[in-house]
């Protein structure tokens, strides 16, 4: 018996351009983990090489505002024009398999998670500086100059906030974040208060009701 059978969502957060999606490829890569990938929904088109239902579903603005109006989103946030979400019933279909289900979204999204899901993890991906992530944003190559300050100012708020989840990571090497958060996942599924009451049925010995 596991001492901990209950999926576990794993919400990787952080600025803009500071690499979750890099960290979060590296963390899938790694073995011996049990982690799935939930896609998020947008409303913002394709980068070159993103793939549909991949790296994101891509859908209409009016096809986002119908599902919202549904309440069919864990979470969601709008932010430089486009619409940003976690589909709920995706998370819950493999929450209830027992899976590591792991959420990369914008901070405004996982500070709404936070509120539902009380039990989640919730990891911040920090920058090493805010010089090195204006680079990074530059490099990208994607966007103006005007977003780009846009997505720095809003940054430095979004910093402020790392108080408010369970770990802070620095990604200032891919391989050492990744390893840092898969240690973090495997030391949470062994806290008592999610394996108390496993281990007190398979000890044969009274709940102490924690």
């Amino acid at each position: 018996m596991k001492l901990d059978d209950r999926g576990l969502l794993v919400v990787i957060s952080g600025p803009s351009g500071v690499g979750k999606g890099t960290v979060r490829s590296a963390l899938f890569n790694m073995t011996g983990h049990d982690l799935v990938y939930s896609v998020s929904m947008t409303t913002r088109a394709p980068r070159e090489g993103e793939v549909d239902g991949v790296d994101y579903y891509f859908v209409t603005r009016e096809e986002f505002e119908q599902r919202i109006r549904e309440n069919k989103f864990l979470e969601y946030a709008e932010f430089v024009g486009n619409y940003y979400g976690t589909p709920l019933d995706k998370v819950e279909e493999q929450l209830a398999l027992g899976k590591e289900v792991v959420l990369e979204i914008e901070v405004q999204g996982a500070l709404q998670v936070r509120e539902k899901m009380k039990d989640a993890l919730f990891i911040f991906i920090a920058p090493p500086s805010i010089e090195d992530l204006y680079q990074r944003l530059i490099n990208r190559g994607t966007e103006p100059i005007e977003t780009i300050n846009e997505r720095i100012a809003k940054a430095k708020r979004e910093i402020k906030l790392a108080y408010l989840y369970d770990y802070i990571v620095v990604n200032d090497d891919v391989d050492n974040a990744a390893d840092k958060i898969l240690a973090i996942i495997r030391a949470t599924h062994a806290k008592t208060e999610r394996t108390i009451h496993n281990y007190n049925k398979l000890m044969g010995v009274k709940d102490n009701g924690l």
